[in-house]
């Protein structure tokens, strides 16, 4: 059983591939279960953030949901197609409450919860690494990480921890454990408290790791009692979908989890490593 439930297509402003193509893509590889998470990024909305000399386009969120709630039908005999939305944390009210009208008003499959922007811009670029200390710049993400958790909409998974790092220009960029482990003690602690999954997500680029987070946070994670744990490509075209799977299900076995978490409408399927 394959599972790879954190994507996204051109319905997100940062994809290239159209959504057609990822999923047929995605049933070519074997794949049994495929989760959609395109972006909605309430948090560049209020901030009006610049990348790449623009303003962020909005998604389509009525064509996205009509789109794939269509395709559902369409493939169900072929694939498990999981239709799903990554929210941007912000902590301002207003975005929250936009986040719980679109929560209510698609009703998605499932929802990831993601840290991209912190100290007022995309945390995931160069720039956020200027004129800050890594032990400065890491801490700031990882404690809006923490304040994450308390997000009021009902999210399943915990996405991308190490996002910061993933183009740090620091000499070493990796987010070693021992180093923040105050904090993220105190993440791994309210993911478990709160039931949520734990993400590993193998978009690193150059994180210092192949996946995130690490070995040694996963292994902080199961030391404390966590289980609940999801695979993600974070792809944005076809060539990514289920990159790295079989790399992770081996390290996260060789940690002692047997399986991996699958949230859709409220409940959870379990797939064996």
């Amino acid at each position: 059983m394959i599972a790879d439930i954190h994507t996204h297509s051109t319905f997100s402003p940062d994809g290239k591939d159209k959504l057609t193509d990822m999923i047929e893509h995605a049933i070519s590889l074997n794949l049994d279960y495929y989760g959609v998470s395109e972006h909605f990024n309430y948090d560049y909305d209020r901030m009006h953030l610049i990348i790449d000399g623009e303003e962020v386009p909005p998604i389509d969120e009525k064509s996205y949901f009509t789109c794939i709630r269509k395709l559902q039908k369409i493939y169900k005999e072929k694939i498990f197609l999981i239709a799903g939305v990554e929210y941007g944390y912000d902590h301002d009210t207003r975005s929250q409450e936009r986040y719980l009208q679109a929560t209510e008003k698609y009703k998605p499959d499932f929802i990831i919860n993601s840290v991209h922007t912190c100290l007022g811009m995309d945390c995931y670029f160069p720039h956020y690494c200027e004129g800050k200390s890594k032990e400065f710049a890491y801490n700031a993400y990882l404690y809006r990480v923490l304040e994450s958790l308390d997000a009021p909409y009902p999210y399943d998974i915990v996405a991308h921890i190490g996002y910061c790092s993933r183009n740090a220009t620091y000499p070493d960029p990796k987010i070693h454990y021992e180093e923040f482990s105050d904090v993220i003690d105190q993440i791994l602690k309210k993911i478990i408290a709160k039931n949520k999954i734990l993400e590993v997500n193998t978009s690193s680029k150059t994180a210092g790791s192949p996946f995130i987070p690490d070995i040694d946070i996963l292994t902080r994670y199961y030391e404390m009692g966590g289980r609940n744990v999801s695979f993600a490509s974070d792809a944005h075209l076809t060539a990514r979908i289920a990159e790295k799977y079989d790399l992770v299900c081996n390290a996260l076995k060789k940690i002692g989890f047997q399986q991996l978490c699958i949230p859709f409408r409220g409940k959870r399927i379990f797939i064996s490593l």
